[in-house]
């Protein structure tokens, strides 16, 4: 396997490719890497404190802690990215601490994730990995239960407990407010950014059911087929970061 170490991280995208593409075997497992298989450079966004990103195959195994690098009242208050709730309140707040959690997780998805015949749709759990680290949920609260009720106790990047991570329902405002920055990848294999679209700056006007649809993206200028956050209000105050199917074939997040 190759991994991309916070050492990756500081050199070129340029490097980056050549070391994770090289085609020879990694002297750990006996994997050998695809010459015509690179890892995308949107990976670099992600938090190296709390995600792994490898290169194996044709696959890239994700791997995170499940912790989030930004402020949250969902800390511990002795915690030094505690912050007292805001747009929640205490007495509104799902029950358990981000430090209480073990909510370690890994992804495997195709470098070059594909379109499936059709699409499926996202259930209960953990649906993506943002660049933070914590999970990605849908827009359900429970089985066929909207996320209506448990709206107020989500922090002001969109997110809670429960039951085995703190995740993300919302736009996580942390880093991305009205914007194209990268969220995270779903488990299909596809990205998620931000609501407007890249490198224009304004709201795409062509996404399909699932908010995605072909174009540039800062990683890959000549085009690629992403998610958007869509620039639709829920509940007149939010907007949901995954509310339609999956475009691609999902793969389990363990």
């Amino acid at each position: 396997m190759k991994k991309l170490s916070r050492f990756f991280v500081t050199v070129s995208v340029l490097s980056v490719t050549a070391m994770l593409s090289c085609g020879s075997d990694d002297g750990d497992d006996g994997s050998t890497s695809d010459p015509d298989v690179t890892l995308s450079t949107a990976f670099e966004a992600f938090d190296t404190d709390n995600v792994t990103i490898m290169l194996d195959g044709d696959e890239v195994v994700i791997e995170t802690n499940g912790l989030p690098n930004h402020t949250s009242p969902y800390w511990s208050q002795n915690h030094p990215l505690y912050v007292a709730p805001t747009v929640t309140t205490t007495a509104q707040m799902a029950p358990g601490n981000i430090d209480q959690f073990n909510g370690s997780y890994t992804l495997r998805v195709p470098a070059n994730p594909e379109r499936a015949s059709s699409s499926s749709r996202t259930g209960l759990g953990a649906i993506g990995i943002a660049v933070s680290g914590s999970v990605i949920y849908n827009d359900e609260e429970g089985p066929n239960v909207p996320l209506d009720n448990a709206a107020p106790s989500l922090d002001y990047s969109g997110a809670h407990t429960g039951p085995q991570s703190y995740h993300y329902h919302l736009e996580p405002k942390a880093w991305s407010n009205d914007d194209d920055k990268l969220i995270g990848i779903i488990s299909d294999g596809f990205f998620l950014y931000g609501r407007r679209d890249y490198p224009s700056g304004e709201y795409p006007t062509d996404l399909d059911e699932s908010g995605g649809h072909f174009g540039p993206t800062q990683a890959n200028p000549d085009g690629e087929y992403h998610y958007h956050i869509q620039n639709e209000l829920y509940l007149n105050l939010y907007y949901i970061l995954f509310p339609g199917n999956y475009q691609g074939t999902p793969n389990a997040i363990n």
